[in-house]
């Protein structure tokens, strides 16, 4: 018996749900860095920062939906550069990470990043791009209506992303506020930066 349409288009957005929380939640640029701004500086700089991480991962998305990421990232110069800058910036903030000594850092720059620095990370994000077109060319539910899918598709990323990074945000302002002993936090350190060379790894093996 064949199943109802309305039936397979709830079993893709549920498809598509489970996609999103896993695909933000896994650790990137984007989170760790949130983690960061919030055990180095704060709650205040910290939603600044998130808040530009979202206008950004939107703008991403955009990019994606109307073709111009793919008309971009086909010229192979403009490639080499975003994704050697995204490598650039990813080293750096896992050699930051390393030598942190006895306090926890994930990313500890001398003057407290905000807006305009969690916006500028995204167009140099590979996982950005990746994940948002794993979201907007695939998860099929509404083939009749294409701009309404992706309507609600932008509806349920943001209603993931913003608490997941709010998340990010909340653990680590409360590792900034724990006095850890400095053996604890130098190997947090040594494994965030581990984790920030796996994301340069995946990076890498994905674009060249």
């Amino acid at each position: 018996m064949p199943v109802p349409v309305q039936a397979r288009e709830a079993e893709a957005v549920i498809e598509f749900v489970f996609a999103v929380f896993f695909l933000i939640a896994t650790p990137g640029p984007g989170v760790l860095s949130t983690a960061g701004i919030g055990s180095a500086f704060g709650a205040r700089a910290g939603l600044a920062y998130v808040g530009g991480l979202w206008v950004g991962n939107n703008l991403v998305g955009i990019l994606v939906v109307s073709g111009l990421a793919a008309a971009a990232l086909a010229v192979p110069w403009l490639r080499a550069v975003l994704l050697w800058a995204s490598v650039a910036y990813l080293l750096y903030l896992a050699a930051r990470i390393a030598l942190a000594g006895s306090r926890i850092a994930f990313i500890s720059p001398k003057r407290a990043p905000g807006f305009w620095n969690g916006l500028a990370l995204q167009p140099i994000n590979p996982k950005a791009y990746a994940v948002n077109a794993a979201f907007f060319s695939g998860f099929a539910f509404f083939s009749g209506a294409p701009l309404a899918e992706i309507g609600l598709k932008f509806a349920i990323i943001n209603a993931i992303w913003i608490p997941i990074h709010l998340g990010w945000l909340w653990a680590g302002i409360a590792l900034r506020r724990m006095d850890l002993p400095d053996r604890v936090n130098r190997a947090i350190n040594i494994l965030m930066a581990l984790s920030m060379l796996a994301v340069v790894g995946l990076a890498m093996a994905a674009q060249l």
